[in-house]
């Protein structure tokens, strides 16, 4: 499911407001061979093998969906060491270590749980991760905690604490895979993406 990009948070009540963590989305399915996959489908399981621990130690056949980031020590994320490791393909001496911020289930213990309000996924997915990370000491997976009707509230922590931005989800939503939907809707801080980015893609780097 993709984001609809605004400059304006979204008018009235009925939104879900979430910190926009600026790293690698990625799926993430669960079971004795865990797997992770890019927005664009490249399994980069191997990419970040610390993930790999916990990801197995969650009940089978559950599918997460979230950004792989590697957080600072006030907890932003910084994209250009997550890119870092992505571009080497796996762990190596002095890496930075990611974490998988995880904000949405799409199934759980095999049922297809997408239908289902984005209220009840969340509660759903707060209590696989929290019983997770309580198994396995690596740890590695955060749950992106959503507040209701307090958009504004948030975002001027974000503005503060120059962090990506907010994403606010429409309350009841469903969760529709490969649309750009405008349940999900971003807004970013001024300034949060810089322009070098896109010039280093361009390159091809």
């Amino acid at each position: 499911m993709l984001l609809t990009e605004r400059k304006a948070l979204p008018k009235g009540l009925g939104w879900l407001a979430e910190i926009k963590f600026d790293g690698y989305r990625a799926l993430a399915s669960t079971g004795p061979v865990p797997a992770l996959r890019t927005k664009n489908g490249a399994d980069c399981t191997a990419w970040f093998p610390e993930l790999t621990p916990t990801l197995a130690s969650l009940p089978s056949d559950c599918i997460l969906d979230g950004e792989i980031c590697v957080l600072d020590e006030f907890g932003r994320a910084d994209f250009d060491r997550v890119h870092t490791r992505a571009l080497r393909r796996g762990w190596y001496d002095g890496a930075d270590s990611v974490v998988y911020c995880v904000f949405d289930l799409l199934a759980e213990r095999g049922r297809d749980v997408r239908q289902v309000p984005i209220e009840t996924r969340k509660s759903a997915l707060e209590r696989l991760i929290l019983d997770a990370n309580r198994k396995n000491a690596a740890g590695g997976l955060l749950y992106v905690q959503a507040i209701a009707d307090q958009a504004e509230w948030l975002y001027a922590h974000v503005l503060a604490l120059k962090l990506e931005g907010v994403v606010c989800k429409r309350s009841g939503s469903a969760y529709q895979a490969g649309i750009r939907s405008s349940d999900w809707v971003k807004v970013k801080r001024p300034g949060s993406i810089p322009a070098s980015r896109f010039q280093r893609f361009a390159r091809g780097g």
